[in-house]
């Protein structure tokens, strides 16, 4: 597809939302969207571009990067009603800082590799805040709150790395999960599970962190990582399910006992796969 296909095609969404927000014969749910009931079906569709990719399904990325950019436009086309903004101030917004985040491709600055590219992008992030008349001089400064908990941790950690606090490598992390899985255990023998909601919660809280640091340091991807142990648990649940019912049973008549070794099956018959 051509550059001129592709701008014809976004102007053709774009008068697609304008419609469906007229006041005057539009889409009376999309007509009672603001940008709070928007916004969850926004990361929704962020995580269903991430599953298409881990998933290597190419076609259906397509499909899903058209409903992510669906929420762009249904935002953009939400703030020009209001006089905020619209869609062209968007794409200006992103071309602008694009341009000024890569000055060793757009000016005269230069950057030998990766490592380097990103040094620039966060002395130029400050710059910007600065200039914003932002005060908030510390590592930690600009790191959005509305990220997934797992997500902020993880850039949290890596600011803090950059000043050199920081373990020395993974196997003191897995020390360190150690120590707070025993913490967290300590709290749920003390018995009282509902008295002690608020002390379970943090150290529960300590040992996710800890997690995060753990993916951080084997540069792993946390969110991947969780998505591939959910798609593994409902790819052998739903297996349990099926081989119940080759006997006649629902899985809940099963007592415990008998729903593990079906669990056990489940995995058996992935390795032997």
């Amino acid at each position: 597809m051509s550059t001129s296909d592709a701008a014809t095609e976004l102007g053709r969404l774009l008068a697609i939302m304008a419609r469906l927000r007229d006041p005057q014969g539009g889409c009376p749910w999309d007509l009672e969207q603001d940008f709070s009931t928007i916004a969850p079906y926004t990361i929704e569709e962020a995580y269903e571009v991430a599953d298409a990719i881990d998933r290597g399904d190419l076609d259906d990325l397509c499909d899903e990067l058209g409903d992510l950019l669906l929420q762009v436009v249904f935002h953009a086309q939400m703030a020009q009603e209001q006089g905020a903004f619209a869609f062209a101030d968007v794409a200006r917004s992103i071309n602008d800082k694009m341009v000024r985040r890569h000055p060793h491709i757009f000016a005269d600055a230069s950057a030998g590799d990766a490592a380097e590219v990103l040094r620039n992008w966060e002395a130029i992030k400050g710059e910007e805040r600065a200039a914003k008349g932002e005060t908030d001089g510390s590592a930690l400064a600009g790191i959005s709150r509305g990220l997934p908990e797992w997500q902020r941790a993880m850039k949290l950690q890596s600011r803090a790395a950059k000043v050199g606090f920081d373990w020395p490598g993974p196997l003191p992390v897995l020390d360190k999960a150690a120590e707070e899985l025993q913490e967290l255990r300590e709290e749920f023998e003390r018995g009282d599970v509902a008295a002690n909601k608020t002390r379970l919660q943090e150290e529960l809280g300590d040992l996710l962190f800890v997690c995060a640091n753990l993916a951080r340091h084997a540069d792993l991807d946390l969110g991947a990582a969780l998505r591939g142990a959910n798609h593994k648990f409902e790819r052998r649940f739903r297996a349990m399910e099926a081989r119940a019912g080759e006997d006649g049973k629902r899985l809940a008549e099963l007592d415990l006992d008998a729903q593990e070794a079906l669990w056990q099956h489940a995995k058996a018959d992935e390795t032997a796969s």
